[in-house]
């Protein structure tokens, strides 16, 4: 054990989930309705509650057990042989555990931006626990547990290279997102504003400094790679903060608050596959792309299909994910094949698995809240709770 690399991914983990509670609930929450921000918060923690228990018992030894190069298998169900002597790499296994349970937790989470405001709890808690253990956690098991995509797998000696989940979580989540919210439809108040642009920015923030411990965790030691990433993850930030804006000013003639911080996530998010390989020029011009890039995919989506992603889930995060994957093999440093192949073999495997896990718990919970339920918003209805109470 090393205990610089211990306690930097102790700190790592503790950012990471601070990104989930309160970072993305705060971002999602302020995009809402009013009416709709208690569910969104509820969403995101038990989500994360959720997922931890999953995690516990079968998450981890699917990703990370000693299985073959598809899945992890049983052998650490619960942590099974587990002790905090036991050692992964220079880190307490157990810590490692921890660590990758803050990404098992905010994965699924991401996809709330697709179907809040018009989704049944049940729903959410029901499908998201399974696309965790079906989805998620095999995927892992591919890329970062030495899987069919890790090097020496399918694609030779140099395999997949996602160094902090642009395939592992943004392409997984994106997708789901877009499938999620085509089965859903769309809303009925679809062009409601944001109810509390200061809270998008102050979830923005808590995620822009949570994702220090996301990618810089994921060099797994305290060390110049670490010390890297995080570096190029704040310029991509700063660089796709400032070209959504920009753009937005060109368009429209004015740049928005929520723009900005927006622009903020798709650097981030794009940036994140290559975070441990990049330098600081190539993440510059990761995030002036991407704060364009995935600002026109928002457009066209909204504009040119009946899909009502609300949050923009799949235009930031997924096309971000996917972007900067990519941009890994345009630098030379990864495989073409391999990060494209990667792309189109999770990218199917999500798309098939997760269409059928919605029609399978659309069929035994109700997918979507009845009218009147929507109209009056979930806060009140579902929950018995209201965000704002202005007679008290």
């Amino acid at each position: 054990m090393n205990a610089a690399d211990t306690a930097w991914i102790l700190t790592a983990t503790a950012l990471v989930l601070f990104m989930t509670l309160p970072g993305l609930a705060l971002f999602y929450g302020g995009l809402v309705r009013g009416r709709n921000v208690l569910s969104v918060f509820m969403h995101c923690f038990a989500i994360a509650c959720l997922m931890s228990l999953l995690w516990l018992g079968a998450g981890y030894s699917i990703a990370f057990g000693g299985g073959g190069g598809v899945w992890g298998g049983t052998d650490k169900l619960f942590l099974m042989g587990v002790t905090p002597e036991s050692l992964t790499g220079s880190l307490p296994e157990i810590l490692f555990f921890a660590y990758q349970m803050t990404f098992a937790i905010i994965t699924p989470a991401l996809i709330v931006g697709a179907y809040v405001e018009r989704v049944g709890f049940g729903f959410v808690l029901l499908f998201s626990g399974l696309w965790m253990l079906v989805v998620y956690a095999p995927v892992v098991n591919w890329i970062w547990g030495g899987g069919f995509l890790a090097d020496g797998g399918i694609f030779g000696e140099t395999g997949v290279r996602d160094f902090a989940g642009g395939i592992v979580v943004h392409e997984t989540a994106g997708l789901a997102a877009l499938l999620v919210a085509s089965a859903l439809g769309p809303r009925k108040h679809r062009t409601t504003p944001p109810h509390n642009p200061g809270l998008v920015m102050i979830g923005a923030a808590m995620l822009w400094v949570g994702w220090f411990g996301f990618n810089g965790g994921s060099a797994l030691a305290a060390n110049g790679q670490a010390a890297m990433a995080i570096t190029v993850t704040h310029i991509s930030a700063a660089a796709a903060s400032l070209s959504w804006v920009a753009w937005e000013r060109v368009k429209h003639g004015r740049a928005s608050m929520v723009g900005l911080v927006t622009g903020t996530i798709a650097g981030l998010a794009s940036i994140t596959p290559a975070s441990g390989y990049v330098g600081p020029l190539q993440a510059l011009i990761i995030g002036l792309v991407a704060g364009i890039l995935c600002q026109e995919i928002v457009v066209l989506i909204r504009n040119r299909t009946r899909i009502d992603d609300t949050l923009d889930v799949f235009a930031v995060h997924g096309v971000g994910g996917i972007f900067g994957t990519i941009m890994v093999a345009v630098f030379g440093l990864g495989n073409w094949a391999a990060q494209l192949g990667g792309l189109a073999i999770v990218g199917l495997w999500t798309v098939v698995a997760s269409w059928g896990l919605i029609k399978l718990c659309a069929a035994i919970t109700p997918l979507r809240v009845d009218l009147e339920t929507e109209t009056n918003g979930l806060d009140l209805t579902v929950h018995g709770e209201r965000a704002y109470d202005l007679n008290s």
